[in-house]
């Protein structure tokens, strides 16, 4: 278990992004309650505009969601319509007054946890071409296609709102499959050249679109607001909360621990562990099964048989076990094991 890796799925972000994604579900006919199951985020930490969760919490979220609308092609594509600049506080307003498309979209690279992306995005300059790549290995494969399609309806109507020329998008090629819902993504992204079944997804500008002035431009704006941003990030990478210093502890135990062996670690009394937890929306116990099942599927995807995942996670028998990643799942670990066996992922 990569213990860096664990640890990325503890970044905290802002609950904006929640706030919409339950939004859009609500517009499908999930309740609210449904979409937030397990999330360890309450309906009232919504309005709340200076909450903050973690990358697993959202994760999780999106996970509700895709099995609410049954993984349908296009879902995640309506969701990121939803999103524009001014979503995203403190980062929409440095990107609407960078001078260029190039300081804009550098921003936003930089400062991906104030995006509502959750998936990892470099920029390679490629000949006279731009490429901006994405890495979303990290992902629950479940949700990769939800995420990809949220993704590029958002990076549409931001660009939408920073240009009112079309975006100059050279062309694009994403990790999915060709649908017909599919065809709207031309008309939204402004780009006609569109390829699919990729290996990876990038979209491609010209590198001379980098120095396209934006009609919001102020280079005075646009440095504050940078400088709130990075002070804002490093705010959040100071402090992780109760229940990520849970985490990592559970992670370190190999997820077999008990709250009174946490509680003495954290040098707290159990009583004020538990009090802590539930300000932060969470238990010892969601908190332990969360990361359990997080183990669970990289040791399976690692290649150990389902016997020794049960016996090293501390479970009394196979059948407990199974039952467990069941509810966790949906599947039985032998049935996940074989569809991801030997694939380098952190699951979450």
């Amino acid at each position: 278990m990569d213990t860096d890796r664990a640890d990325e799925t503890m970044r905290l972000r802002s609950i904006g992004s929640a706030a919409l994604l339950v939004d859009y579900a609500s517009s499908r006919g999930l309740s609210t309650a449904d979409v937030l199951r397990s999330t360890g985020i309450h309906a009232a930490d919504l309005d709340d505009q200076t909450a903050e969760i973690t990358l697993v919490q959202e994760i999780t979220l999106i996970r509700n969601i895709v099995r609410g609308v049954e993984d349908e092609p296009g879902q995640g594509l309506l969701a990121g319509l939803m999103c524009h600049a001014t979503s995203l506080g403190l980062l929409g307003f440095a990107i609407m007054s960078s001078p260029t498309l190039g300081h804009a979209i550098d921003i936003g690279l930089r400062h991906v946890d104030l995006t509502y992306t959750i998936a990892n995005h470099t920029m390679r300059k490629v000949g006279d071409e731009v490429w901006i790549v994405r890495d979303d290995r990290l992902l629950p494969e479940e949700i990769r296609s939800f995420a990809l399609e949220r993704d590029l309806g958002a990076i549409s109507t931001v660009q939408q709102d920073l240009m009112s020329i079309k975006p100059p998008v050279l062309r694009v090629q994403v990790a999915l499959r060709a649908h017909p819902i599919y065809e709207m993504f031309g008309a939204v992204l402004g780009v006609d050249d569109i390829r699919f079944d990729a290996d990876q997804s990038i979209m491609v500008f010209t590198r001379s679109a980098l120095n396209l002035p934006l009609p919001q431009a102020n280079i005075a704006v646009a440095r504050y607001y940078e400088q709130q941003c990075e002070e804002l990030i490093e705010r959040r990478r100071s402090r992780i909360g109760v229940s990520g210093q849970v985490r990592k502890l559970l992670i370190r135990r190999g997820g077999v621990a008990d709250q009174s062996h946490v509680a003495a670690d954290l040098d707290v009394s159990v009583r004020t562990l538990r009090r802590r937890l539930a300000d932060e929306g969470t238990t010892f116990r969601e908190l332990s099964n969360e990361t359990i099942g997080m183990l669970a599927e990289e040791l399976l995807v690692a290649g150990l048989t389902v016997e020794q995942v049960a016996d090293r996670l501390g479970y009394s028998s196979v059948s407990a076990f199974g039952s467990a990643f069941r509810s966790w799942k949906g599947q039985s670990p032998g049935h996940f094991a074989r569809n991801n066996r030997g694939r380098t992922t952190v699951r979450v």
